[in-house]
């Protein structure tokens, strides 16, 4: 079969590798489509993820498809069922997942290779994070179950309330998914966005208002001149992954406010804290990572109901073949919010 073999630092190449074999409990599916994001983006870019991926190996994980092999031992699946499978699943006896807190099981198993033409599904995701997908929700819309329900995760942690304003930075796929998310429940919500289209996107999410740092002196100022009494956001989700952005994020919110530093940053990476702010405003810094079971079906239950559309995030279909091109454009930041990669196209 055809796939993407991620090697290192913008190294992916499109080889012919062996289609993967099943095993006890695992299905063999035939991808209809994978999605790009911001993290399969973050991978070109850095050549890894501490915890998703190790080179070389296969690339890609928002997918969904259709069933060409079942394993011995599989239930509730058959051959030609139409599937969404996750890019994870954790193990459900650890200490983590006995607190409820399965995105930090000790023993999360990560699947990738969405990029090709077929992608061997384990058992535990089978058994955990595999779901089927109804004959009215549509491949793509079905593959953005994952983004979702990282999202959903990420506000029902942070505790986002209706009537709060809540200030998303960045103008990428997640950032707009908060965007949309939060408006849908009733939040005011503002967008701190780089880009023309950026801008333009995030008002089609819902954002009430827009800031865009390249046509602003202070980034936190105009946020907290669009607040009342210029007190800053009842909640920040930072949704970049940049130290400036962190540390922006801080000062945007207000006493007593939370901020939520949802985009993972470089290796490395440090942050310059103000803890007297931190301190005598009473301000709650949260981090949050990845999905759950529960988030995942709360995501694919908001996909069927068409409460979330794949239209208002593809931008743009392309087959396998140019994926490197397709990562390549993405780099410079072109608009495009995701691709559908189409296999054997």
């Amino acid at each position: 079969m055809t796939a993407a073999v991620l090697y290192g630092k913008e190294d992916v190449k499109i080889e012919k590798v062996p289609i993967p074999r099943v095993g006890e409990g695992e299905v063999l599916v035939k991808v209809q489509v994978a999605l790009t994001c911001g993290t399969d983006l973050k991978v070109y870019q850095r050549g890894y993820h501490a915890r998703m991926i190790v080179p070389p190996a296969l690339f890609g994980h928002e997918l969904a498809g259709v069933i060409e092999e079942i394993g011995p031992g599989v239930r509730g699946f058959k051959r030609g069922m139409r599937v969404v499978a996750l890019n994870s699943a954790p193990c459900q006896m650890c200490f983590y997942c006995s607190k409820h807190q399965e995105n930090l099981c000790e023993d999360l198993l990560f699947n990738n290779g969405a990029y090709a033409e077929y992608i061997r599904v384990p058992r535990r995701i089978v058994e955990t994070n595999m779901l089927a997908v109804p004959p009215d929700v549509s491949y793509e819309e079905a593959a953005m179950v994952e983004p979702l329900a990282c999202v959903l995760r990420g506000l029902h942690e942070t505790e986002v309330e209706i009537g709060d304003t809540v200030t998303v930075v960045g103008g990428g796929p997640i950032g707009l998914m908060f965007m949309q998310v939060a408006k849908a429940i009733g939040c005011n919500v503002i967008a701190v966005v780089k880009r023309d289209s950026q801008v333009a996107a995030a008002k089609r999410m819902g954002a009430h208002e827009a800031v865009q740092i390249t046509k602003v002196s202070d980034p936190v100022e105009a946020v907290r001149m669009l607040t009342t009494g210029r007190r800053g956001s009842d909640v920040v989700i930072e949704a970049v992954g940049r130290s400036e952005a962190w540390e922006w994020a801080i000062d945007m919110v207000r006493k007593g406010g939370t901020v939520n530093f949802f985009g993972g940053c470089a290796s490395g990476t440090k942050v310059q804290l103000d803890t007297n702010r931190l301190h005598y405003s009473e301000i709650t810094l949260k981090a949050t990572f990845h999905h759950t079971p529960e988030t995942v079906r709360r995501a694919f239950g908001l996909i069927s109901e068409k409460k979330i559309r794949s239209n208002d995030y593809i931008t743009g279909e392309a087959p396998l073949s140019r994926l490197t091109q397709v990562l390549r454009h993405m780099l410079n930041r072109n608009g495009d919010i995701k691709t559908a990669i189409i296999p054997g196209h």
